[in-house]
């Protein structure tokens, strides 16, 4: 595919998504969370360490747009800027995740036989385990930080994208091109990058979308119980952790960044099923977790 006929099929995907309720929300919001990580470090009102000790836990006011929390910082800047790390993590680990899970999928379903059936197997017990348990141990051996929370995100998500990926490519398996791709004795390599991969990036695309809502959400999760973001950096499940304690005295600690999770959340899911309905996808490929 050329260079312009991919951009005239993507403006007329945007174009069809917009045209949707679902897109044109879940793309505003995304959007501006995303105009928002990146112009936060200059239209944060006060730095995100600046502390103030004699207005600890104080309410919303014309300084203090959301209050303070309990070392006096402005809970408005830091929510402002509690977004930069998770997007650019997992804007990262997420393509990543699609490209090694994707290809691996397909090529399962290509081949078959005993290594799809030992691999499908292991997938199968992986996704078994509860919630994010996997993740904590994956992170509690390798440690946290950018440098490795990344590369972990990207394998743990990455493996349900293998399943969906498989069942994708078994629906293209059987048409006729990938018979004739065979008997010229291409090898199978090159028929999932020339014949499968094409055949399957929608619903590849759909996936990575909510994969990418999931994503943030155990990134997040990390945050929260102390594997994730290291104060005093800003992230909203941090955020979160440190504000419960006080939840009866100053509740704006922990509503502010769970409505700035929650709109980016709600914005990619709504991006996620208007592709799918543009790209007429059955709505029941949506990832589980």
């Amino acid at each position: 595919m050329s260079t312009a006929t991919l951009t005239a099929r993507v403006v007329c995907i945007l174009r069809d998504m917009l045209a949707r309720p679902s897109g044109a929300i879940g793309l505003t919001l995304v959007g501006l969370h995303l105009v928002i990580a990146v112009t936060s470090p200059w239209i944060a009102p006060f730095d995100y360490t600046e502390m103030n000790a004699t207005m600890t836990l104080s309410g919303p006011s014309a300084e203090h747009w959301l209050g303070t929390d309990h070392l006096g910082r402005d809970v408005f800047s830091r929510m402002l800027l509690g977004g930069r790390e998770a997007l650019l993590i997992t804007g990262i680990a997420t393509p990543v995740a699609l490209l090694w899970g994707g290809f691996l999928g397909v090529f399962l379903g290509l081949r078959g036989g005993w290594l799809d059936e030992v691999l499908m197997r292991v997938v199968d017990a992986f996704l078994a385990l509860p919630g994010i348990l996997p993740l904590l141990v994956l992170i509690t051996v390798f440690g946290s930080g950018g440098e490795v929370l990344m590369p972990t995100l990207a394998f743990f998500f990455g493996i349900p994208v293998i399943r969906v990926a498989r069942a994708a490519a078994h629906e293209v398996v059987a048409r006729d091109f990938i018979s004739a791709a065979r008997a010229r004795g291409h090898r199978p390599l090159d028929i999932v990058r020339r014949e499968l991969m094409p055949n399957v990036t929608d619903t590849l695309l759909v996936e990575g979308a909510m994969r990418w809502s999931w994503m943030l959400l155990g990134f997040s999760a990390l945050s929260f119980l102390g594997f994730g973001v290291a104060p005093p950096r800003p992230d909203w499940g941090l955020m979160v952790s440190d504000a419960r304690v006080y939840m009866s005295l100053a509740p704006w600690g922990v509503i502010a960044p769970v409505i700035a999770l929650s709109t980016l959340i709600i914005g990619i899911n709504l991006t996620a099923d208007a592709l799918a309905k543009t790209l007429g996808l059955d709505q029941s490929r949506k990832a589980v977790v």
